[in-house]
């Protein structure tokens, strides 16, 4: 099987926006980004928001069939890594 692909974390960090796909699985990831300063994002405060839905159509003409939010960190990036994947099937 393919590999789920998602961006590494600084991608996310600097406020991108990342819709990808495995199969039928669609996805859009959301960061929802709170800076410390200027220059510096609040790491704690900050979160990556994935919703998901399956079938050949784009995000505004499919109905979203879950989402979650998990933390802006690299443990936050795999759990939604793994929840991604939960949801192939």
């Amino acid at each position: 099987m393919e590999e789920l692909f998602l961006p590494v974390l600084h991608s996310f960090e600097n406020g991108n926006v990342f819709t990808g796909s495995l199969g039928l699985l669609r996805f859009k990831i959301t960061p929802q980004i709170t800076m410390k300063t200027p220059k510096e994002v609040d790491f704690e405060a900050s979160s990556i928001r994935a919703e998901y839905w399956h079938g050949l159509c784009c995000y505004e003409k499919s109905q979203i069939e879950g989402e979650v939010v998990f933390p802006l960190s690299e443990e936050g990036r795999t759990q939604l890594r793994s929840w991604l994947e939960q949801q192939i099937g």
